[in-house]
């Protein structure tokens, strides 16, 4: 069957790809340590659950308007102002089906053929290929480690062309879990100013924080807040993956275009769903308090374990919940008589042979490198250190 000309440009997520070969052989009843995941273990609070169930049970089930509820609208402007220091008013807010959902709706209004969108490298895997799927281009800016993943303002100048239309900034970031300081912040700010381009801050990983504080690029460039387009949602911060409840606020011309496309793709988010969404972002914050105590805590335990291991090494994430390990200190080694030369092959092998779900490098832009998450128990994750410890002692 002929399929549109645009797919030929994007490929399917590995890390859903990867998870889902991972859930398929634990069904089958294999004990399998799955690292890949995206999506906080612990439940969904039960105040938030409360309200779809009352909502259900008030016959809250019938289409919304397309953006969103009135008083879920009202609710994301008040933590835009609490959170982030932002004002924007009800009509510059979309509530989406997932933060996901949001970014691309961006990307099907604000860009056309010839646009181009930076991206800095390691990235989340969808951000290049909505970009491709808006007929647009990505424009990969690579970050190095031992500069925090931060991008350098040379690289991003480079970068910058006529063309460019909008530059991504994720932070924390997936999969580094790199937490951009004030400087960073600064110098980015600084190469943006004089271009004419939108910034798109990915803030899903806000409230998963290991650090005193996190700063966003309006809290550095306050003038460059006509530009900005804030994604966020409920997925990570309150363990709502499967709710699909998210939200972009900015500028109102841009977010009436979402809106159009939102029209003629799915109308509103979840009516349910966003009844819940309303109570959480209106809940005790105690909650997340809680969930990022543990995952702190995980944290440690799980770096210090992959420190550990001979030939991996592991940069301390300040936010998000993933891992990412650097493990080009194993490859060029021998496994079964065959050498081993990516991450890529690495992460087959331990599926494979040692039965440990992690997300390769190279999707994200990042080869020689794995991703792990650390949202499991410490039970889970001490099993998954000792077969990552078995892979180790069986290259030569």
């Amino acid at each position: 069957m002929k399929l549109a000309h645009r797919l030929q440009a994007i490929k399917p997520s590995p890390t859903l790809a990867l998870n889902s070969r991972a859930k398929a052989l634990v069904a089958k009843g294999v004990d399998v340590v799955v690292l890949a995941a995206g999506e906080p273990d612990f439940d969904t609070p039960d105040y938030v659950k409360q309200a779809a169930v009352d909502a259900l049970r008030a016959g809250f089930t019938k289409y919304t308007p397309t953006n969103g509820i009135p008083e879920l609208r009202e609710a994301i402007c008040a933590k835009l102002e609490r959170d982030n220091g932002l004002r924007y008013t009800p009509d510059q807010v979309l509530v989406t089906s997932g933060g996901k959902q949001g970014l691309y709706n961006f990307c099907q209004a604000a860009l056309e053929e010839g646009d181009e969108v930076i991206i800095f490298a390691p990235f989340w895997v969808s951000y290049p290929d909505m970009v491709r799927l808006a007929g647009a281009t990505p424009v990969i800016v690579p970050t190095r480690e031992e500069d925090g993943f931060a991008p350098d303002p040379d690289a991003i100048r480079r970068a910058l062309t006529p063309r460019t239309r909008a530059v991504i900034i994720n932070s924390p970031g997936n999969p580094t879990g790199a937490v951009y300081s004030r400087a960073a912040l600064e110098r980015i700010a600084e190469v943006l100013r004089p271009h004419d381009c939108l910034i798109v801050t990915d803030d899903i990983y806000e409230k998963l924080l290991y650090t005193d504080e996190r700063l966003g690029i309006s809290d550095v460039a306050p003038d460059l807040v006509p530009r900005l387009v804030v994604v966020n949602g409920m997925s990570k911060a309150y363990s709502m993956t499967g709710w699909r409840m998210g939200y972009v606020a900015g500028p109102k011309p841009l977010l009436a275009g979402m809106q159009m496309v939102q029209d003629q793709s799915t109308s509103n988010a979840s009516s349910i769903g966003q009844k819940a969404a309303l109570a959480a972002l209106q809940g005790p914050p105690d909650t997340i308090a809680a969930m990022v105590k543990e995952y702190r805590e995980r944290r440690d335990f799980f770096i210090a374990g992959l420190n550990a291991l001979d030939g991996v090494r592991c940069r301390m994430p300040e936010g998000a919940f993933y891992a990412f390990a650097d493990v080009r200190g194993l490859l060029g080694r021998s496994y079964k008589g065959k050498p081993v030369t990516s991450a890529m092959q690495l992460s087959e092998i331990l599926l494979d042979d040692f039965r440990v779900a992690a997300v390769p490098g190279e999707p994200f832009g990042a080869e020689g490198y794995v991703r792990m998450s650390f949202v499991t128990s410490r039970e889970v994750l001490q099993k998954g250190l000792a077969r990552l410890g078995e892979l180790v002692k069986a290259l030569s």
